[in-house]
């Protein structure tokens, strides 16, 4: 390496902060919904019914979850540092971002965030009303008329189930733009948490990451998983 490299990592280096973005129940969330989610695709396809109700319960467990990791999880992981507005939306289209709102999710990456989080919720919500007829049965067919079931059903099998793959698809396809073409360090950050931060960013506040979150998330989830588990205890 030239002595000319060495000064430019050098000063790349300076000028930037490795900051705790993503807090560890936030990156386990992220994963986990990752692999749920292709689950669901795949029994879906191909049938595997019995799979697909589990890994939907999953699903429902981990949107509650977010849900309350929302209001309460560390800094970056709350939905107030990633609610935008759309002049934020339109600034951030035309290259002129504030820098705060490079940090977490983007005005353009917190859209998605919260369209896959409403779409899946619609999803699993359907999924738990839904009737095929033959052999699956979704544990609230028995608390809804037959019209909501009806149209639980066909949304879940049809529009809903393209929406995700859509969804799904995109999400990739824009991960792949972003660290190909754009050269932006997305997958890393979720993966160990942290980020290299400018230091034109000033001091940023990071993410809280410690035993006593960790903890906090851990009673959270397990108490969704109860509420998920109680749910499947309705199907008959």
């Amino acid at each position: 390496m030239t002595d000319s490299s060495v000064a430019a990592v050098h000063a790349r280096s300076s000028s930037e902060a490795r900051t705790r973005v993503w807090d560890l129940p936030t990156r386990l969330f992220h994963w986990a919904l990752a692999v749920a989610v292709l689950g669901l695709i795949g029994t879906g396809l191909n049938g595997i019914m019995e799979w697909h109700f589990r890994l939907g319960y999953t699903v429902l467990a981990l949107l509650l979850f977010r849900l309350l990791w929302g209001f309460v999880g560390g800094r970056w992981s709350r939905f107030a540092s990633f609610f935008y507005g759309p002049g934020s939306v339109v600034a951030y289209l035309r290259g002129r971002a504030h820098p705060d709102h490079l940090i977490g999710h983007t005005p353009l990456g917190a859209l998605s965030v919260f369209a896959v989080l409403a779409i899946l919720a619609l999803q699993v919500a359907t999924g738990l009303m839904a009737d095929d007829e033959i052999s699956a049965s979704g544990p609230l067919t028995r608390f809804v008329s037959g019209e909501v079931v009806s149209f639980a059903t066909g949304w879940h099998k049809a529009q809903g189930k393209w929406i995700v793959i859509a969804l799904a698809s995109l999400h990739v396809l824009a991960v792949l733009f972003y660290v190909l073409v754009k050269r932006h360090r997305l997958v890393r950050p979720m993966v160990t948490g942290d980020k290299q931060v400018s230091a034109a960013n000033g001091n940023v506040a990071p993410s809280r990451d410690d035993a006593a979150s960790r903890w906090l998330a851990l009673v959270l989830f397990v108490l969704c998983a109860g509420v998920a588990y109680w749910v499947a205890s309705l199907r008959l």
